[in-house]
This record gives C-alpha cells, sequence and structure tokens, in this order.
C-alpha cells in the first residue's frame, strides 16, 4: 500500500494585509474545503438546537438516549437507560410546568449540578419553550452562582440534590429572586420549609413533572436567531462572562460535523456510546452531546467520582472519549507504568512493534493498516484497558505534547484528534483529520463554519506575514457568539469588524493549519525591558519527570524568573528513596535538596530548548498540593488563575527573590 497523497484541507479566500496607518498587519484567511462556495444552509427542519432533539426523538424513539449507574451503599450498578421516547416525553412534561409556573419565553433558567439525565431535560424543556439556558458550574462555587443568578436575572434553577444547600446559603443572597428550585431527585423537608421561608417553591423531579403531566401545554419553539444559552466561563481573572450563543449556532455546529464525519469510511451510527464526564456546562461535552442527539446515539453519564473513571469506561464500553490533556497524561502515565513492569524482553518487543507502527503511520498508513499484527500482539490489551469499543478519542481544551498524541495515536487501536475551540466559538473552531500523522501536534484546520486568521502583536513580536506566520488567533463565521450579556463594552473590544480576537496566539502553516503557542495576554516585562511568554515556557519546563504542574511568575521590578512547582509524587519518592530520604511525600517536598534537583531538572530543560538567558528559572517553590479549585488557584477548566496564585504564594516568592538578590550581593562582593 503506498502513502496517502498530501492531503488538501483548507481554501484561502483572502491575502494578507501589511499593517497601514495604524492598522496592525493581518495574514490570510483560511476556510474549510467543505466550505469552499460559501457556509452551508441548514435544512428548514434543523433551524435550532430544538429541531435536532424534536426531529431525533421521532426518527429514533425507542433507541436508548441517556444512560446512568444508579448508587446502591455507595457502589454503582449497571447502567440503566431512557430511550429517546421516554426523554421527550419527560421534556413536554417540564415544559408545561413551567408554564404553570408563570415563567415567560426568552427568560433566563439556570442548571446546577453533575452531567445526569435530567441535566439534559432541563436543557430541552428550556429549548422547546424558547428560555434561556444558563449552566451553572459544579465547581463555581457560592460566590459565583450568587453573581451569575443576579446577573442573567434567572426564574428557576434545576439544581442537583447536593447543591441545594448551596443555593438557600445566606452567601446566595439573589436566591431571593428565584420563583422555584427544582431537586434532581429530591429534597428534605428542612430544605422545603427553609426555601418557602424567602419565597422559593421546592420541587421534587417527580413532583414538578406532575404539575406538567396534571397541566399539559404545547412547546413554544425558538426562533434561529433567538438565543439558546447563556454560557459563562469562570476566566483567569475578574467575574465571569455571560457567553450569549443563538439556536442557529448550535444547530450549524451539528451541521458542521455532520458534514465532517460524512468525508471518512467509518461512519457514526445509533450503536455509539459516548461517555460524558466532562461538565455539561462546559461548551465541549453540550456541543458533542447535541450531535449524539442528532445520530439517535447513547449518551451514558460517570457516576460522580472522576477517580474511578475507568469503572464506568469497563462498565459503558464507549465508542467516543473525550479529554482535556490532563485525561490521557494519566492514561499514557498508567500505560507507561504497565510497560514499565513487564519482563525487558516484552518491553522491548513492545517498544519494537510501537516503533514499527508509528513508522508505518507517518508513512501515510492508516491506524487499521499499518500494523495489525502489533495490535494483535500488543496494543489490543490498551484498547481493552480502553473499555474494549473505542473508535474515536478527542482531545481539547489545551494543547497536547506530540509524545503523548503519537502514543495515543498508535497503541489505542482508534482513531485519535485534538481540536482548538472557546466557548465564544461554540467549541470547536479547528479539528484535525484522522490518521493524518502531518497534523499530530497542531490544533487542526478550520471547521466547517469557520474562518480563520492571524493578527499581528508588536509587542511579542509575532507577525502573520513572516515565516512562520504567527499573531493572535482571530475567529469569524457562523460559529460565534452574539456577544456577553450586559457587556457591550467588552463584546466591542473583543469583536471588530466581525473577527472575534481570542487572546491565544497561533502559528499557521502556509496551507491553514493552526498550531496554538502562547497567550497574548499572559506575557509580562522583566526589569531589564525583555518581555516573557508564561505559557509557552511553562510547557517546556513541565516535561521533567519531577514536574506534575508549575507556574512561572516574573516580577516587572526583577530581572529573573521563579516559579512554582507541584512535584510529581510517585517520581519525588523515587528520587528520595534513591538519595536515601525517608518522610512523608509532604516532608520530601520541603527538602532543600529537592529544590536543588528540580532547578537543576528545569536548567536542563532550558539548555536543551535553547531558551534566552532571561527565560531560566532561577528559583523554585514547591508545592506538594496540586493547582486546586478549592484554593482558587485554577478555574473549573484547569486555567490557571495568575492573580489569585500570586497573592498565595507572594511571602514564598518574596523569600525567593530575596535569596536571589543576596546571592547576586554575595557574587560582586567576591
Amino acid at each position: 500500500m503506498e502513502a496517502n497523497p498530501k492531503n488538501i484541507f483548507t481554501i484561502k479566500v483572502e491575502d494578507g494585509k501589511p499593517g497601514k496607518d495604524g492598522q496592525l498587519a493581518v495574514g490570510p484567511v483560511f476556510r474549510s474545503v467543505l466550505a469552499k462556495d460559501g457556509f452551508p444552509q441548514l435544512e428548514p427542519d434543523m433551524q435550532t438546537s430544538w429541531d435536532v432533539f424534536r426531529v431525533a426523538a421521532g426518527k429514533y424513539p425507542n433507541n436508548r438516549m441517556l444512560g446512568w449507574r444508579p448508587l446502591k451503599d455507595g457502589v454503582p450498578g449497571p447502567y440503566l437507560w431512557k430511550t429517546y421516547k421516554e426523554v421527550y416525553d419527560e421534556v413536554l412534561q417540564a415544559v408545561s410546568a413551567l408554564q404553570q409556573l408563570g415563567v415567560q419565553p426568552g427568560s433566563r433558567v439556570g442548571i446546577y449540578g453533575t452531567n445526569c439525565p435530567q441535566w439534559i431535560v432541563s436543557m430541552q424543556a428550556c429549548n422547546g419553550y424558547s428560555l434561556i439556558c444558563v449552566p451553572l458550574y459544579d465547581t463555581l462555587g457560592a460566590g459565583a452562582v450568587d453573581f451569575i443568578i443576579d446577573h442573567a436575572e434567572i426564574d428557576v434553577v434545576f439544581i442537583q440534590d447536593k447543591k441545594i444547600k448551596e443555593i438557600l446559603s445566606p452567601n446566595c443572597k439573589s436566591a431571593k429572586r428565584l420563583k422555584a428550585l427544582v431537586a434532581f431527585t429530591s429534597a428534605t423537608s428542612e430544605q422545603i420549609k427553609e426555601a418557602d421561608n424567602i419565597g422559593i417553591k421546592l420541587y421534587s423531579w417527580n413532583d414538578f413533572l406532575k404539575v406538567g403531566k396534571d397541566n399539559p401545554r404545547q412547546p413554544c419553539p425558538p426562533q434561529a436567531n433567538d438565543i439558546c444559552t447563556i454560557m459563562y466561563t469562570s476566566g483567569t481573572s475578574g467575574l465571569p462572562k455571560g457567553v450569549m450563543l443563538t439556536h442557529e449556532s448550535h444547530a450549524m455546529y451539528v451541521k458542521g460535523v455532520d458534514l465532517f464525519m460524512d468525508q471518512f469510511d467509518d461512519k457514526m451510527t445509533t450503536d455509539d456510546v459516548f461517555l460524558s464526564f466532562l461538565p455539561l456546562a462546559h461548551i465541549l461535552d453540550r456541543m458533542i452531546e447535541e450531535y449524539f442527539f442528532h445520530k439517535g446515539a447513547s449518551i451514558g453519564y460517570y457516576h460522580g467520582d472522576l477517580n474511578a473513571l475507568r469503572d464506568d469506561i469497563q462498565e459503558l464500553k464507549p465508542t467516543l472519549l473525550v479529554g482535556v490533556p490532563r485525561v490521557y497524561e494519566r492514561i499514557y502515565e498508567g500505560i507507561l507504568k504497565a510497560i514499565a513492569e513487564l519482563r525487558p524482553l516484552r518491553r522491548v518487543i513492545f517498544n519494537a512493534l510501537y516503533n514499527r507502527k508509528l513508522a508505518s503511520m507517518k508513512a501515510g498508513y492508516s491506524h487499521k493498516t499499518a500494523s495489525p499484527f502489533a495490535d494483535m500482539l500488543a496494543f489490543r490489551k490498551v484498547k481493552a484497558r480502553l473499555g474494549g469499543r473505542l473508535r474515536l478519542l478527542i482531545s481539547g481544551g489545551a494543547p497536547l505534547s506530540n509524545e503523548i498524541e503519537e502514543f495515543m495515536r498508535v497503541t489505542t487501536c482508534a482513531y485519535f484528534v485534538q481540536g482548538y475551540g472557546l466557548t465564544e466559538t461554540l467549541g470547536p473552531s479547528t479539528v484535525c483529520y484522522i490518521d493524518d500523522m502531518a497534523l499530530v501536534g497542531s490544533a487542526g484546520v478550520p471547521a466547517t463554519y469557520t474562518e480563520i486568521r492571524l493578527e499581528e502583536v508588536p509587542e511579542m513580536g509575532y507577525d502573520p506575514l513572516g515565516v512562520p506566520s504567527r499573531g493572535e488567533i482571530c475567529i469569524r463565521g457562523k460559529s460565534v457568539f452574539a456577544g456577553y450579556y450586559k457587556n457591550p463594552e467588552l463584546t466591542n473590544e473583543v469583536i471588530v469588524d466581525g473577527w472575534f480576537h481570542t487572546g491565544d496566539i497561533g502559528e499557521m502553516t502556509p496551507d491553514g493549519i493552526l498550531k496554538v503557542i502562547d497567550r497574548k495576554k499572559n506575557i509580562f516585562k522583566l526589569s531589564q525591558g525583555e518581555y516573557v511568554a508564561v505559557e509557552y515556557l511553562e510547557k517546556l519546563y513541565g516535561f521533567p519527570p519531577i514536574v506534575e504542574d508549575i507556574w512561572v511568575y516574573g516580577d516587572s521590578f526583577k530581572s529573573n524568573l521563579v516559579a512554582v512547582v507541584n512535584p510529581h509524587e510517585e517520581n519525588t519518592m523515587k528520587w528520595a528513596e534513591s538519595n536515601g530520604y525517608k518522610g512523608s511525600f509532604g516532608e520530601i517536598c520541603r527538602l532543600e535538596s529537592l529544590k536543588e534537583y528540580t532547578l537543576k531538572e528545569l536548567t536542563a530543560v532550558a539548555q536543551k530548548n535553547k531558551l534566552r538567558g532571561f527565560e531560566y528559572i532561577k528559583g523554585v517553590v514547591l508545592d506538594p498540593i496540586p493547582f486546586d479549585i478549592e484554593r482558587d488557584l485554577v478555574t473549573a477548566t484547569m486555567k490557571k488563575r495568575r492573580n489569585n496564585m500570586l497573592k498565595y504564594y507572594q511571602s514564598e516568592i518574596d523569600t525567593v527573590y530575596k535569596k536571589l538578590g543576596a546571592q547576586k550581593n554575595a557574587a560582586k562582593a567576591k
């Protein structure tokens, strides 16, 4: 079999333009080949998110739609399922109940809790009655929930049982504006009384549906340009922003994925199963579920414990898995650990088979044809660890390392792709093509309804007309959001002449393949006047085995970079044992010798990557506790809250800088 010819994924619809009269330079505009003649039109019966669900319920009434694992004595049992018809009937009852409560079309309705069938019924009830669904992050905490309920002027909240206490907390002052709370299952008599005292009617799930069943009403379908969702993004600083997304954009996402998937021999079928564990309050999981509804396929929800996700995988046996890079890093680490425990000869065989298959895939063979022998002998065991039926894995949310992407493509016996997008672009704006190794390490090419170009960032030295072409990623098309709710100033700041300025820095090949390399706002200037692109450095400095995670910081009044490192627990304890140290992980992390070793490893990375002197890390703080949401150090999507990190670690950072200053003065005195 010969290697595949070079694929053409994009068309250039506009040439780049140099900067002129105060205008920044811009690169060429690229669009998907699927939209070479313009963005495809939607079918008349598929104009809204409600249409997607309504049509599917009529077409696939008896197909399994939503699955969950009921807990018995804290132990999850087998998956139970509701069909499309059963879910549709519940949605109609919920629509009727909302009308009976006096909620008017266009009102905002919140959903607060982890992924489950009730979440989707609540969402579709909003769609069916022209209400605006406002997801509340399961990890946001009372302060942000209070802000969103007030800011979005929410009337009703569908809520997970254990979250009720947070809404009824005195800290959630905006709760008084709510007409009703609807528990995903039930509420205690004390909670019902407490809610009643502040004027809120608190329903159990079944009681709420009975209100609708006893008072049936007709749906009030939305129009294409109506707002479907206000999805608040937690952001890395400041208050959450309400991203307004239209029904038409939801429908176009589904149509776009359909056109994209139709290019491949492996078609999605009604037998496909998606394991949902990324929050439905995030755009990526939400939109993948909408596409699964369109295809009449099945969605099974994890039972609520991410540490036991492998148990859900083995029980559900999904065909699609979607995760952020950390999910795949853990899978990768688990497989490497298993390989390390093999006998030496078997390890040699595994590595030889891996290299052979990787070489064949790089030569143009598909993952299925690259080495069936290697799949049978070695990689079927990796596939079995992931349930045995996986056909496609998708990584999003942040760039994944080339090494791990290649490893997943070779060993999982499934297609593996990355994409790039934001809440403001309804999720994936670029996507990789399956089985094309030329796209490894990239974010892919423009999605069906997207146009992309790069814009000059002079303060960082990024030039879209240079070689390579680099600049701020700007997106235009049918997938771009309608604006930030109640914030026209910020909307006008980021959408200029129809182009949404993402704040991310990209590198574009001449044929329109995008790589995300940096973040525009995450730069700072050191005292010598040098700009530092911190996310790029964090990616590089995250490679040593001793590093689990790292935050790089530079003070504008100092000339050196410092960092806070979360050491990798297993590798740290191995280092301690080999160097004769004993104690708990926390005790080992307090050793000066571990700091010195970590700094030495970081310096080796800087040397290997030929970093400039001011990009070297000169001092470290070690924290055995991973950067977490509880301390408000990261967002719900695990992006670093850099301002909060500085406040939290300020005293330790000051100590490091003081020590560096003393060393510098001592060196001068010699």
